[in-house]
């Protein structure tokens, strides 16, 4: 058995995790609450844009914290960083394939 204990070593401890948490709790509360803003003067799709964001924010506090990829090695880093890639390419083809069928429907 190894006595490398760096892998088991807690890194923010639980003052840290209820702090992420309450960060999260925060995130979800202001989420539904800015969702009756219509944010559509300053641009069509503004409310959509920081619903994302704020969602982008809190999934990024539960990868770097709660998953310990703060910590983790930069193979770690690298395949998250790859998942996020390939998410960029599947969303891509998405809105592409549905702005090309919603482009038809208005041209008529």
């Amino acid at each position: 058995m190894s006595d490398n204990h760096a892998e088991h070593e807690e890194h923010i401890g639980i003052p840290g995790y209820l702090v992420i948490f309450l960060i999260l709790v925060f995130g979800t509360i202001f989420t539904y609450f800015s969702s009756f803003w219509d944010l559509d003067s300053i641009f069509p799709g503004a409310n959509t844009l920081l619903a994302l964001a704020i969602a982008f924010t809190k999934m990024m506090f539960v990868i770097l914290y709660f998953m310990h990829v703060r910590w983790s090695s930069k193979t770690v880093w690298l395949a998250a960083v790859a998942a996020f890639f390939w998410l960029a390419i599947m969303f891509a083809f998405t809105m592409q394939d549905y702005f090309t069928r919603i482009s038809g429907v208005f041209s008529v």
